[in-house]
């Protein structure tokens, strides 16, 4: 049986590692985010499970050369694995027990004797510094002189090391990293220009349907898609259930389901430009943009219940007549207080949108970018289409509003 001590750094000094270093280029947010879902500074994490190092590094170069080339698919890397050089020490046991030697003894001696350990301290003031005790340098890095390091025996004689130990150097990875108790190795990318979700599912079926693993293998695809996966999913659910607030609490008030439509008409009016402003932009729809989106059905309801409640106002209250001649007062009445509040928003999101590339930008951009296309779509359109709306389809729902708000007065 033998028993190995592993010595590094002992007999080279630094590598010069200059031709396996690898950059990744993105902003502090992103990065973070990107760490806490994956463990990976990228946007998609593709981990490989095995058992055998050298498997694992050249399904990793496979899987590199299969994604590469893909739209969108950028900064593609295998995590780093290195040769460095290693002094290895294999004990033989039986030869150790024959000179009346412990194994682990002996190994916790060479360690000591040649990768030191701290026996104290010197204390300087409010500075510390370390007592080291191991073998010169000289000695650490001649490998003939650790073959024939001096062992004493049980009775006192001296033997050298190699009658009871095998010594040679060997060139092994630097790194061998785990997880759920398996090896694995890391191959990341960023994906630019392209949604995510369906570059990652592009990934997904490239791989599956060019690459064959081995028995005991297997790939776990991890990053800000799968974030993106879930959070797409509870907004989807989010954005119903906002949609169908709004008609509830417009229903509750009006009691028309035909005014709160017509109020609601807003909401795709302001989508179109939300829609052209991402198209313009790069054509990237992320999270951000879709709660950019729900941001903005609410700012669109808000210029409908503006320009319809001043309808209502006016027959009701003034004594107009529902024509051509109240609708056109009304739109032009309200005309102010809708571009008032909606150039105040405007101008308050116009400096999130003028470099996309700054730092701290990543989740602010695309919102403001939406919620601004829609703005400039909703406003200049709410003044043209919901007049006409209104004139064709609201003079039944206004009646009945005020017959019901007449009957409620007479009934006080």
């Amino acid at each position: 049986m033998v028993s190995q001590l592993y010595i590094q750094d002992t007999l080279y000094e630094k590598i010069k590692l200059s031709a396996i270093r690898q950059f990744d280029a993105g902003r502090p947010i992103s990065h973070r985010l990107d760490h806490l879902l994956s463990g990976v500074r990228a946007q998609v994490a593709v981990k490989i499970f095995g058992n055998d190092l050298i498997t694992l590094r050249s399904t990793a170069e496979q899987l590199k050369t299969v994604i590469t080339g893909l739209p969108g698919v950028v900064d593609v890397q295998v995590e780093n694995q290195v040769m460095v050089p290693q002094l290895m020490i294999r004990l033989d046991r039986m030869a150790v027990q024959r000179y009346g030697l412990q194994v682990g003894k002996v190994a916790d001696e060479l360690e000591i004797f040649y990768n030191g350990k701290v026996v104290s301290q010197i204390l300087d003031g409010q500075k510390s510094f370390d007592i080291v005790l191991r073998t010169d340098d000289s000695t650490r890095k001649n490998i003939d002189a650790i073959r024939n390091t001096q062992i004493a025996t049980s009775d006192g004689s001296l033997i050298p090391l190699e009658q009871i130990a095998k010594i040679e150097l060997e060139n092994n990875i630097n790194a061998v990293n785990h997880e759920n108790t398996q090896r694995r190795i890391v191959v990341s990318a960023n994906v630019q220009g392209r949604d995510l979700g369906s570059t990652v599912k592009e990934m997904q079926e490239t791989v599956k349907k060019e690459m064959k693993l081995q028995e005991g293998y297997y790939l776990q695809w991890g990053g800000q898609f799968e974030s993106q996966q879930s959070a797409s999913k509870l907004i989807t659910i989010l954005s119903i259930f906002s949609i169908a607030g709004i008609f509830l609490v417009l229903f509750s008030h009006f009691k028309s389901s035909r005014i709160a439509l017509q109020i609601m008409l807003n909401i795709p009016l302001a989508l179109i430009g939300s829609v052209i402003a991402v198209l313009l932009t790069g054509g990237v729809f992320s999270i951000a943009t879709l709660v950019g989106f729900i941001t903005l059905t609410g700012i669109a309801s808000r210029n409908g219940i503006m320009m319809i409640s001043h309808y209502i106002h006016l027959v009701q209250h003034e004594g107009e007549v529902f024509g051509d001649k109240m609708i056109i007062r009304g739109s032009l009445e309200r005309m102010v207080p809708v571009l008032m509040t909606a150039l105040v928003a405007a101008f308050a999101l116009i400096p999130l949108t003028m470099d996309a590339t700054a730092p701290g930008k990543e989740i602010l951009y695309p919102v403001a970018t939406v919620i601004l296309g829609g703005l400039v779509s909703s406003t200049l359109l709410d003044m043209i289409v919901t007049p006409v709306v209104f004139k064709m389809f609201g003079e039944k729902a206004l009646r009945k509003y005020i017959k019901e708000q007449n009957k409620k007065v007479f009934d006080e």
